[in-house]
């Protein structure tokens, strides 16, 4: 990137500062959250606003951190191999944001009715990130990110956390949105391919090449 200013830290630094005011104004985050009931009422803004605003500083930590790691190859991506620089930069932040409202969507259509339903976070949208990196990248192994003592191929890290997200969502045993991230996850695939059928065939056929020769092993 030579030192730029990525729209990935745009987004990291702007999200991390209107999560730290949310946490000591309780009406700005009220206004923000993703709330069914207040969407069904004409505020339709929450779909995205929801995705600026984090429960507390963990939360705010993790997202921000794996968009920044992820997000920052995602980009590079979109303008480098898809769209060129300026296009590119404006399909990532639409990617984002999109990601961010349709993740939510399944917990609109559940959640409709439900006066005391409400969520927060960017994890629609980190899912999508994370997802559209796999896309790109199947085999790439994740030891900097998860596991510091061994390597696990980012398709085998995807479909153990799409399992996961699936079944801790109909076991319902915590308020995380669970399936809000196996929705932004299935988005970011899907938009991820269908953006590389359209602006640049020839490179699908490359990341078909490159999932099905599998991982890349080492020899001494």
């Amino acid at each position: 990137m030579g030192g730029n200013l990525t729209l990935t830290l745009i987004l990291v630094i702007m999200t991390s500062i209107i999560s730290y005011q949310a946490f000591s104004n309780p009406e700005m985050k009220a206004k923000m959250l993703f709330r069914p009931v207040s969407i069904e009422q004409g505020e339709w803004y929450r779909f995205f606003s929801s995705g600026l605003i984090h429960a507390d500083f963990i939360h705010l930590l993790v997202n921000m951190y794996v968009l920044y790691v992820f997000g920052t190859s995602v980009e590079s991506f979109f303008t480098a191999v898809l769209f060129g620089p300026a296009l590119g930069k404006l399909v990532y932040l639409v990617f984002y944001f999109s990601a961010i409202a349709i993740a939510s969507y399944p917990s609109y259509m559940r959640h409709k009715g439900n006066y005391a339903y409400s969520a927060l976070g960017a994890s629609g949208g980190t899912s999508a990130i994370v997802f559209a990196f796999i896309v790109i990248n199947p085999w790439a192994g994740l030891t900097f990110v998860f596991f510091p003592f061994f390597s696990i191929p980012a398709l085998i890290m995807g479909i153990g956390y799409l399992w996961y997200s699936s079944y801790m969502d109909k076991k319902g045993m915590d308020n995380i949105g669970h399936n809000a991230h196996f929705s932004g996850a299935i988005y970011g695939v899907f938009f991820t391919i269908i953006c590389a059928f359209v602006f640049n065939y020839e490179y699908l056929q490359v990341m078909a090449t490159n999932l099905l020769n599998g991982p890349i092993l080492d020899s001494y």
